[in-house]
């Protein structure tokens, strides 16, 4: 992604593409080296050596902005900027340990409080997904193969839900069948599923527990960047750089099924 004669939010955007694709490809150029053997090993050298990569980059170019990262002690000094970074340096740990390819890298920026720009890598697809989500000006792109699915594109007859490959809760089975025996075609990390969506490979993508705000933050952005409506199992809005970054529910899919998906959540077990 290359920008001339750009504006600062242009410039901002530019970073975080070429920020989380640097990563991406650092993180896959140490397991193709074959040097770790252990899955968990492998995962936590990948993990600690994008992390360290996105914080000199984050820190040296944007010294007064927040941080908030996965793998980096959190401080409270983020909770009074106005703009705050939040990444997770390898979305998909387990993914990407066990050599598969359905793991990411994201790269958000936030602005009080809300989603303003991001980047979501896939390393191993040799892609990079980005989106400006600032409200009227939303824009968004893709570095690679493949075409992006607008929210307002229309739903397959039989809609396709994007679940866990390694857990998958009781009420999942429930959901499916109440959105008219939707297909669930299973993957890996948070942004890898979101990344499904916004190609065309799915239509819904519903969790429940466990995200933190650098799981959901990046791929949100892009899916708002993109007209896909973004909440929680009640069909609030996310708020982020909170002092506690739990931000366990994600509702994801086009507007025109909003209502049908948060009423079978409400129907299927979900919120319990």
């Amino acid at each position: 992604m290359r920008l001339s004669n750009a504006s600062a939010a242009e410039r901002d955007l530019e970073f975080a593409v070429d920020a989380a694709r640097a990563a991406g490809e650092r993180a896959l150029r140490l397991r193709e080296s074959g040097r770790w053997k252990d899955e968990k090993i492998l995962g936590d050298v990948g993990d600690q050596a994008s992390d360290g990569y996105l914080q000199g980059l984050i820190r040296g170019r944007y010294p007064d902005d927040g941080l908030l990262s996965e793998e980096t002690a959190d401080s409270p000094l983020r909770l009074s900027r106005e703009r705050v970074w939040i990444v997770d340096p390898l979305d998909g740990t387990k993914e990407y340990g066990q050599g598969r390819p359905d793991w990411a890298v994201h790269v958000a920026l936030t602005q009080q409080g809300r989603c303003l720009l991001a980047a979501v890598a896939l390393p191993s697809e040799r892609r990079v997904l980005w989106g400006y989500a600032l409200a009227g000006r939303e824009h968004a792109g893709l570095e690679g193969e493949g075409t992006l699915a607008r929210g307002d594109a229309p739903s397959p007859a039989r809609l396709r839900m994007a679940v866990s490959r390694s857990h998958t809760p009781e009420w999942t089975t429930a959901l499916a069948d109440a959105l008219g025996s939707a297909e669930l075609v299973p993957w890996g990390s948070a942004g890898f599923k979101v990344s499904r969506l916004v190609l065309g490979e799915a239509d819904v993508y519903v969790h429940s527990k466990g995200l933190k705000e650098w799981d959901t933050c990046a791929p949100e952005t892009v899916a708002r960047a993109l007209g896909w409506s973004v909440c929680r199992l009640s069909g609030e809005e996310h708020g982020y750089n909170r002092p506690d970054p739990k931000n366990h529910e994600l509702v994801i899919c086009r507007p025109a099924l909003r209502e049908r998906v948060l009423a079978a959540i409400r129907g299927c077990g979900v919120l319990r």
